[in-house]
């Protein structure tokens, strides 16, 4: 009896949030697990090696006009679009008549971080250039942060600089943030 009772009640309040709304927040949900993964896949390993040589390894992409070898340039496409794409699904939730006050709420809160995160990266970027560094990407995903730099060899100093800068601008301790090295 009991368990019929919780049952009825499951029931009642799934017919009162409606399958639209379950979809919404499923797919929110979907949205942070999918941005969690692609940190973890991307930055790797939470060890104190702050510097990854990239020197010898081929990274090759076909841009969408048919060529190129610019690593920097298909990083900066790639995170734009994973980015639009969450965009899109967060503000289906905010223009839906359907969804529910709170799931409204998350969606714009979740809009807002993104565009905070980009400002930050656009920032880190920017200051890492101004530093002598021919290009660089920066990629921060909650209190995490990767930053892809071209260099044929980092000096600590180099190393000290960039951390600086992420600190600054994104509030990033050292031991969340995971330098790449990537030559040319």
């Amino acid at each position: 009896m009991k368990f019929e009772k919780q049952l009825n009640y499951l029931k009642g309040v799934a017919v009162k949030i409606g399958k639209r709304n379950f979809i919404i927040i499923g797919s929110v949900l979907l949205i942070g697990i999918t941005v969690c993964l692609n940190f973890m896949l991307f930055t790797g390993e939470k060890e104190p090696a702050p510097v990854l040589d990239l020197t010898n390894t081929p990274i090759s992409a076909e841009g969408e006009d048919g060529g190129g070898d610019d690593y920097f340039a298909m990083t900066e496409i790639s995170r734009q679009r994973a980015r639009d794409e969450a965009i899109d699904v967060l503000q289906t939730v905010v223009d839906s008549e359907d969804a529910l006050a709170e799931a409204k709420d998350a969606a714009l809160a979740e809009i807002s971080a993104i565009a905070l995160q980009i400002e930050s990266e656009a920032n880190i970027e920017m200051l890492i250039k101004s530093k002598g560094f021919e290009d660089c990407v920066a990629v921060i995903s909650g209190d995490n942060a990767s930053v892809v730099v071209r260099s044929d060899g980092l000096l600590p100093t180099d190393i000290a600089q960039i951390t600086e800068i992420v600190y600054q601008q994104a509030g990033i301790s050292p031991t969340n943030l995971n330098i790449i090295q990537k030559s040319e």
